[in-house]
């Protein structure tokens, strides 16, 4: 019986993976795990501590915008042909609204019709402004005229959707785009005509697309050591199980945000995210965790800022390692090209690229079976990242997306259960904090 007990053991021995072996009593101490998030909290207080100081003696305005939570604008940093938005009021934005219509009333009663200049936002109307940290919209604009064959029926659209953000405004209340597509369906004809046209109002009246009440349907989930009151009820993220509670999608009815978590972690996928929160890693290493189930979503990204300015603490971004993964880390660090006008109030700077990067393959000892080969697809699109400017600031970015393309090789995070199931949060991620692996 001894000898039966002794094999399987033995076999137990040689089945289990050497990374989780070496590292699981190491990563037993939360408190030890942690020390690298706490110095880095440090150093990003310091830093923003240093700007205010700086700012107080300056009689620039853009040191003392960098230091809150507002994102330093394009004035403020002197840069000129830039366009950019910003949160409004009801009151300011119905102004806006009576402001552009009483022109067109007085040039159709003038017998000459009818035109918009709207902010042109095509990707070649944007770029990468490196004293910003983000991308933006340039000045360029275009001329949308009722009299025309070519633009009539843009015009058309437009003019009727700001009809219906004046009447949603007026009573106070909030839309979904949906909502907005319904309201006349045979003049939008598809959803995504009446979804351009609300971006395109909202660049022409200079304020972000919340400022106008109207959102899209909340995807991004969150779990962890965080409460909140939304419109005034009382949430606890602790209690919200393995799905998480859905990250509001109205920003300004978020109030008294409390947490005592070290960092927050951002997470790429809902089928990691939903491994992390039934293995409850936010309580043994305190941290807020949040996704927006793949490509992040506004309520999302305007959700993490806000956490990000409200906390002060650390956001590591936990993603698939391929190209795609890193455009969404980019998105919510410098921004979208189709939401350039906005990227002020919707980007999150500084977010720390803990995993999984190029590089782990080989140190955590992915299996081959697990490494995914790229496509042509893929590999086009890891070489125009590697174009961005966003992309060339962080020379460490830079060298995991050469090796990426370089093995032709890319990785999922669930690549890491090949291992074990809680290797994720029981190995990686404790390892990965412990040593501040990131970048």
């Amino acid at each position: 019986m001894s000898s039966k007990k002794a094999l399987k053991r033995n076999r137990e021995e040689i089945e289990a993976p050497a990374p989780l072996r070496d590292t699981e009593a190491q990563a037993a101490d939360a408190h030890t795990v942690l020390g690298a998030v706490r110095a880095l909290k440090a150093k990003q207080l310091a830093e923003s501590s240093s700007r205010v100081i700086a700012s107080s003696s300056s009689s620039s305005s853009a040191l003392a915008q960098s230091s809150s939570s507002r994102a330093l604008s394009a004035s403020a940093a002197g840069l000129t042909g830039v366009r950019e938005v910003k949160e409004q009021t009801a009151d300011e934005v119905l102004d806006e609204i009576e402001r552009s219509l009483l022109v067109v009333a007085r040039s159709v009663l003038s017998g000459e019709g009818f035109e918009y200049e709207v902010p042109s936002r095509g990707g070649a109307n944007s770029k990468y402004e490196e004293a910003l940290g983000r991308i933006v919209l340039q000045a360029r604009t275009s001329t949308r005229s009722f009299s025309s064959v070519a633009t009539a029926r843009k015009a058309a659209i437009l003019t009727r959707v700001m009809q219906l953000l004046f009447d949603v405004l007026r009573k106070g209340i909030h839309v979904t785009k949906r909502d907005l597509f319904y309201t006349d369906v045979k003049l939008f004809v598809s959803q995504k005509e009446s979804d351009v046209t609300l971006e395109d109002a909202a660049a022409m009246l200079g304020c972000t697309r919340t400022s106008m009440h109207v959102v899209a349907s909340d995807k991004g989930i969150v779990v962890g050591r965080l409460q909140f009151k939304d419109d005034g009820d009382f949430i606890d993220c602790t209690r919200m199980g393995i799905g998480g509670k859905k990250i509001p999608p109205f920003m300004d009815k978020v109030t008294e945000i409390k947490s005592d978590a070290e960092f927050i972690l951002l997470v790429e996928k809902e089928a990691a995210f939903m491994r992390i929160a039934e293995d409850r890693f936010y309580n043994k290493y305190r941290c807020i965790v949040l996704t927006a189930k793949g490509q992040p979503d506004v309520a999302t990204r305007l959700f993490l800022r806000k956490l990000k300015f409200t906390l002060n603490i650390p956001v590591l971004g936990l993603v698939d390692s391929d190209p795609y993964g890193l455009k969404i880390l980019s998105v919510y660090m410098s921004g979208s090209k189709a939401m350039s006008y906005d990227s002020a109030s919707l980007t999150t700077p500084d977010i720390k690229w803990l995993g999984i990067r190029p590089s782990d393959l080989d140190r955590y000892n992915i299996p081959e079976q697990c490494r995914l080969p790229m496509n042509a697809a893929d590999i086009k699109t890891g070489m125009e990242l590697l174009k961005e400017d966003f992309v060339q600031q962080n020379k460490e970015w830079v060298k995991e997306l050469q090796l990426m393309i370089k093995t032709k090789q890319k990785a999922e995070i669930q690549s890491l259960s090949s291992f074990d199931f809680q290797y994720l949060t029981q190995v990686y991620l404790p390892r990965k904090i412990k040593d501040g692996d990131w970048i």
